[in-house]
Order: C-alpha cells, then structure tokens, then sequence
C-alpha cells in the first residue's frame, strides 16, 4: 500500500511560503527517537512479546515545533512500515478533543474500508484494530489532548508504531517512549530566521541575529513571525526587530510576545481579517470564508490571506483549490483578540455572513447538477459570479475538498444556539448537494451526523415536522446498515412527532416504515398491523395511488 494519508481537521499543510521545507536541527531528538524504537519494553524484557503497537510521544507547547519533529521522523523511519502512514489530528484547532467515532471512520477511510453510517464508536475502534492486525503502518496522531483519546487508536499488534504528539505526558499508556521539546539549537533558530530574511542581513550583524533568536527563547513558531516580519521589511535590521521586541511587556510566552507585536504592525484592514479566522470553521480558509467573514470582496481576501502566508501567520493547504490553515498555535491567541478587540454583536454578524455565504455556495453547487431544470438554471444564473461554479466536476470538487469545513460549519452552527434559522438551512443545502453529487450511499455517514444535527435544533427548537423528518431520514440510515431494531425505535419517535405536528405525510411515512421494520425482523403479526394501518390512512385521504 502506497502511503495512506488523513487529517481529521482536512487540511495538509504545507511549509509557508517564504522559506524552504527541510528539516532544521533536533538531531538529538530524532536519534533518541529513532533509538527508542528498537529499544527492548517491559513486555520483551519479560519474555513476553509486546501485544500493542510502540507509542513515541513529542511532547511541547504549541509552536514548539513538536507536529513537524513528529512528520521528520515519520519520513525517515516510513521505509520500515510499508503498509503506509496514518496521520489524524484528535483536537480541534479551539483544543476540543474530535469524538473517537470521527477519527476512526476517517482512518478507515484512508484505508479504503466500509463505514457503516450511524455505527457506534466501539465498533468503528474494533474495526480499525482489527484492520490494522495485518499490516505494519506508522500512525501519526496528532494534537493528542490526553491518553485516552490515543489509547482507544492503537493497533493491537507490535507490527505497527504510533507517534503521538502532545502538550504533556500520556498517563496509563505503557511503555510510551517521551520526547520533551524545548527551543531550537542556536545554530538552527538562526539558520530557520535565513530562511525569510536572507544571508546578508544575518552576516552582517551575527549577534542581534542571536539576540533575536534568544528573545524567541529559539520555538520554531516566534522565530517564523519575526522572520517573516523582517521578509516583508528588506530594510529593517534585525537588531532593530531584536530590540523592540525586547522592549516589549514580558507577559505570557515568546510566542505570545512577537505574535502581538507582529498583529500590531498589520495594516488596519489585514489585521481584522486575521482576527476573524478564529471563526474559521476547523481552522480552514478560503477566500470566500475570509471575504464573508470580514465584508470585503473576494480578491481582497485571497491577497490578504496570501499576504498572512508570507508572514508565517498562516500555511497554505496542499490542495487544487486555493486553502488556507490557522496555524494551531496561534487559533487561542486570534480567539483572544478577536474577543478582546471585537464587539461580541460583530462576531456574531460576520458568523452569519459565513454561514449565509456556505448556504449560497452549497445552492450554487447543487443546482450545477440540475442542468434539465429550467428552475434551477434560472437560480444559478440569478447568483452573483463569484459563487457560481463553471462546471459540475468544479462543483463536486469543491465540495470535496471543503467537505470538512463544510462539517465542521454545521456543528459549529448548532452548538452556537443562537443561529439556528440559519444552521438549519446550511444544513438542508449540505445535504442536496451531497446526495446530488455522491449519492446517498456514499454520503451516508457524513448524511448520518447531518440528520442528528437536524434533530438536535429540531428538539431545541420543538419543530415537530423537522423532529419526524430527521427521524425518519436516521431511520432510514440505520435500516439499510442493518440496525433495524434502532430503525424501529426511530420510527416510533418520528411517528410521535409526525402526530404532534399534525403532518399527514410523516405519520404515514413512519406506519409505513414501521411496518417495514416488523417485517424485516420477522414479526409478520406486527408488521400487517402496521402496514394496515398506513393504509387506511392513505384510503380515509384518498390517496389512491399511494394506497
């Protein structure tokens, strides 16, 4: 197998614009890393062969540079395990740890395997492990937020070996092999600070380059900003960058430090739009994420954003379609500012045009598959260009490559509480344009989650109608995988609310559906009952045909 590839937040990044991607220094980290590997555990030096895969831990604060240590030793030892690499992210950028059941359909996924949608979480873990007993991989589990979260991952064979990255240690997972980061080697930070400023500003004025790096305290990600800082200035010395930010208030960490005073030195405009990618959804931009956010225009936002890149402020995404990253490091620091120096009522609204800008899109990218309804060619024509799509293919391809965002947009929508109008209707256009463009067997597992996020506004809102519809739609999921005492369940409930609601079409459908789970079951007594009495209520509303 070739190498596998998933991150559960959707992005790959790539390395920002202005340097290049080799690997500087923790040459003593790889080699102890790389030793640790073949190291004898407990398990071996009691006689008994090991039943789980190895865990080596990268552990050090955000910017450290731990994520792309972790993808170094990943890319050296990736000889040694070729059934391929694993890679998933168990945080979101905010820090909530991703529901198990998530990040293990997504590995299955990569890995080409079924994903019954609606299936429990223990079942997805078992199904992975079990995959997993035959192959020698590397899993690259990224932003762990404890062990528990890495725990329920590992393969339970030797064959295979994870590299967690983490903010501290993994407590009860046995034989973890811990590497602490600290600063870059000084030779290294000032090297890394060439990358973006060139060889002659550092030549000529060595020591304020290592002034520079040790108010950085040498992590990777100050050392990025000041770089990138100096890049966009080819006439600023580095002493000059050295001693304001030496100059600046000694609160909160060197990465905090040069994060601000780089933020202060944004234009007006740009500085904005930065603080408003905190509300990206799953940390990924685009232009017209950016352009929503913030009320400008499309072209202003795609040379804002390429600008934030070439200042380290934010990654490019490995992707046909232009993609941006909030690094993770800094998502915390953008939420503070953007609540500090953003009027609660601001957020709101640019959460709105967000969220009405997804909506439009996902119309756009439906109605291109529509090419036989006048209707819906009049629609498309009747949107502004910027959010038409030339092509159907170009349609399924944004759908595709913005499927985690778009994912993330819906539960970010339905946990906010206070946008539900809006929520549900992002939510309806999502899942036309998936059924439109993979199908509803594809999509059932991403049409899974949708539907419970329906019932959840559907439930809070007490929307009877909407409570049958996503009932029966769950029903309907949990049916065709087999779960067909969980179907009847739904089916029951959606009965219930179809009656409250007093819709005809609902209470119907869920007799019908019913029946059918008796039948299905075996419980023919049942079933003819059920089936009964849809039909007298199709009769008493002479609907012949459906009779």
């Amino acid at each position: 197998m070739t190498d596998q590839a998933v991150d559960t937040g959707g992005a790959r990044r790539s390395a920002p614009a202005a340097t290049d991607d080799r690997f500087l220094g923790r040459t003593r980290e790889l080699k102890e890393l790389r030793a640790d590997i073949e190291r004898a555990g407990l398990d071996t030096i009691a006689g008994r062969k090991a039943p789980r895969a190895r865990v080596l831990l990268i552990a050090g604060r955000p910017g450290s540079g731990r994520t792309a240590l972790a993808e170094e030793l990943v890319r050296q030892v990736a000889p040694g395990y070729p059934d391929g690499v694993l890679r998933a992210r168990l945080a979101e950028p905010d820090g909530t740890p991703v529901p198990v059941e998530r990040t293990a359909r997504d590995l299955l996924t990569a890995l080409r395997l079924p994903t019954p949608a609606g299936a429990a979480a223990d079942d997805l873990t078992h199904a992975l492990r079990t995959a997993l007993a035959g192959r020698r991989m590397l899993l690259l589990l990224d932003d762990a937020p404890g062990a528990e979260e890495v725990d329920v991952l590992l393969p339970d064979t030797p064959d295979c070996l994870a590299v967690a990255v983490s903010g501290g240690p993994l407590t009860g997972i046995s034989n973890v092999r811990p590497c602490t980061l600290g600063g870059l080697d000084t030779k290294s930070a000032v090297e890394l600070l060439t990358r973006y400023t060139g060889s002659v500003r550092i030549t000529v004025d060595p020591r304020s380059a290592e002034s520079l790096v040790e108010v950085c305290q040498a992590q990777p990600a100050a050392l990025a900003l000041a770089g990138g800082w100096l890049a966009a200035r080819p006439q600023a010395a580095v002493s000059d960058l050295a001693k304001r930010l030496h100059a600046e208030a000694d609160d909160g960490t060197a990465l905090v430090r040069v994060f601000r005073f780089v933020h202060d030195q944004l234009p007006g405009q740009s500085a904005r739009i930065l603080r408003l990618l905190s509300l990206a959804p799953a940390g990924l931009v685009d232009p017209h994420t950016a352009s929503s956010l913030a009320g400008c225009s499309v072209d202003t936002a795609r040379t804002t954003l390429d600008e934030l890149v070439r200042l380290g402020l934010l990654h490019t995404v490995a992707s046909p379609l232009p993609q941006y990253e909030v690094p993770g490091c800094l998502h915390p620091l953008l939420r503070a500012l953007a609540e500090s120096q953003e009027r609660a009522g601001e957020l709101q609204l640019a959460r709105a045009r967000m969220l009405e800008r997804t909506v439009r899109l996902l119309q756009s990218c439906r109605a291109i598959t529509e090419t036989d309804n006048p209707q819906a060619r009049e629609k498309l024509q009747a949107l502004p260009r910027e959010l038409r799509f030339p092509t159907p293919r170009a349609a399924a391809d944004w759908l595709r490559i913005r499927r985690p965002a778009l994912l993330a947009a819906a539960r970010a929508a339905v946990a906010d509480g206070e946008l539900d109008t809006l929520a549900r209707r992002l939510m309806a256009q999502l899942v036309k344009a998936m059924v439109a463009h993979l199908g509803t067997q594809a999509a059932a597992p991403d049409l899974y989650g949708v539907h419970r996020l329906v019932l959840d506004v559907a439930e809070r809102r007490d929307l009877p109608r909407e409570q049958a519809a996503a009932l029966l739609n769950l029903g309907d999921l949990d049916a065709q995988t087999g779960r067909t005492a969980d179907a009847l369940g739904r089916y029951r409930s959606a009965l219930d609310a179809g009656r409250r609601a007093n819709d005809p079409y609902a209470t119907g459908r869920a007799m019908e559906s019913v029946g059918g789970a008796y039948q299905e079951l075996g419980d023919y007594d049942r079933a003819a009952d059920w089936f009964g009495r849809a039909l007298a209520e199709r009769l008493a509303r002479d609907e012949r045909a459906e009779a």
